[in-house]
């Protein structure tokens, strides 16, 4: 458990490296990065072209919708997910449908590849804000909802984990394909972040 305050003036862009910092002194933290290639989605323009309606921007500080979100709040259930990323932007999974409003694409391919069984990334080439809604069947629906549940670290007996999505569903393809979307399996060099020491006890105050 880590409790700590911002210092005056440090704004969230700086959290990660005033943690990385933290770990480094506290903890003799070392790692490197290095790039591995993994099992990916491609979210790519489908024949035909998009189909993709643009968010209202009206009142919007726009620049801030690329960017990570000042303050993010979320609640899941059996009945759904829903996060808020503020702006105005958020994404949900509940009622048989994933949506997302105000979202650039590279997000929407972040937060979609929380809820199916690999990363997705991005190569649509799309430089747009959007609203997006994805009608789904029930059983993509609930797959969708056990394999978010567990890339969030939920424990879920064998047989909920069997559920889960273990590729595309038809009803997510096809919601795709009608927004001019399409996921192709491929596979893309990753960031990886390799830790080569960390002490268990941190040094004292």
């Amino acid at each position: 458990d880590i409790t700590a305050k911002l210092s005056p003036g440090a704004t969230r862009e700086q959290v990660n490296e005033m943690l990385q910092n933290l770990l480094a002194d506290r903890f003799k933290l070392t790692f490197h990065h290095i790039q591995k290639e993994f099992p990916v989605y491609a979210l790519v323009v489908a024949k035909g072209g998009a189909k993709l309606k643009e968010s209202n921007l009206d009142g919007v500080d726009a620049s801030k919708l690329s960017k990570p979100p000042d303050s993010v709040s979320a609640n899941g259930s059996a009945a759904g997910v829903s996060v808020d990323l503020g702006q105005g932007a958020y994404f949900s999974l509940a009622d048989n449908k994933f949506a997302v409003k105000r979202l650039t694409m590279a997000r929407v391919a972040d937060v979609l590849g929380r809820f199916v069984d690999r990363p997705i990334v991005d190569m649509t080439g799309l430089t747009g804000i959007y609203d997006i809604e994805l009608p789904l069947s029930a059983e993509d629906y609930r797959g969708m909802l056990i394999r978010s549940a567990i890339t969030a670290g939920v424990s879920l007996p064998p047989q909920a984990q069997n559920l889960a999505m273990s590729d595309i569903g038809e009803s997510l393809a096809s919601a795709l394909q009608a927004v001019g979307l399409k996921l192709e399996p491929r596979k893309a060099p990753l960031d990886v972040l390799v830790v080569d020491h960390i002490e268990k006890t941190p040094t004292a105050n």
